[in-house]
């Protein structure tokens, strides 16, 4: 008797990051356009510096904007004030961070990690417990892995791990690519509100190229099946 392929994975979907944000009244009104607008699973809030009530209050203030809309709202680094502001969750870079964040944020919130040097720091936050691992960002000087190397780190988790990967993608190409390599979730940032077209198109882009990547890999596994 034949046995049946295994089923194709679920289609990845938008992660928006917001620009660094001081004041959020005016991402308060551009949100709900965009995310009636696009698939968007979860949006990072990036935090200008501030004191702890500062950034409690910025998040209290997105987090009903974005929850109404049936996303997630997580706060980058910023662990600490995820309860208090009634955000989801918290994104982290690196192990030590993790091992900080995890006694306030599970098992009710959202853990996500990045800064994943290697293999095993993936392997150790997957075991650990974080709720997706993060490939590709920006280190504190700017520089991050060729587009080749994040491919093939999402390839190698999203093959042998279940928690979700996320890849981030400077640009559109990008979004095509990880999409392709087998990203749960595609994390896109400055790529949506640089773009001169207004960031309500570059999304509806960064859709359609994450569902050109998404098609050609069902596409190279049907052939690879055959």
């Amino acid at each position: 008797m034949a046995t049946k392929p295994p089923p194709p994975r679920p289609a990845p979907r938008l992660y928006l990051a917001t620009p660094v944000v001081a004041d959020p009244a005016r991402l308060v009104a551009e949100l709900p356009a965009l995310l009636a607008a696009a698939d968007i699973a979860a949006v990072l809030l990036r935090l200008a510096p501030g004191d702890e009530r500062s950034i409690i209050q910025r998040a209290k203030v997105l987090a009903p904007v974005v929850q109404n809309a049936g996303a997630a709202l997580l706060i980058d680094q910023h662990f600490g004030q995820v309860a208090r502001s009634g955000a989801d969750g918290a994104n982290v870079s690196g192990i030590e961070a993790m091992q900080e964040a995890l006694p306030s944020l599970k098992p009710d919130r959202i853990l996500g990690v990045g800064g994943l040097i290697t293999r095993h720091d993936a392997m150790v936050a997957g075991e650990a417990g974080a709720d997706y691992v993060l490939f590709g960002e920006p280190d504190s000087n700017g520089e991050r892995p060729s587009a080749d190397a994040i491919c093939e780190r999402l390839d190698w988790w999203a093959e042998l791990f279940e928690p979700p990967c996320v890849g981030f993608a400077a640009t559109l190409d990008e979004a095509q690519m990880f999409a392709a390599a087998g990203a749960d979730f595609v994390l896109v940032g400055d790529i949506i509100w640089q773009d001169a077209r207004g960031a309500q198109a570059a999304l509806a882009e960064a859709s359609q190229a994450i569902a050109r990547g998404f098609e050609s890999s069902l596409a190279h596994s049907t052939v690879a099946g055959e």
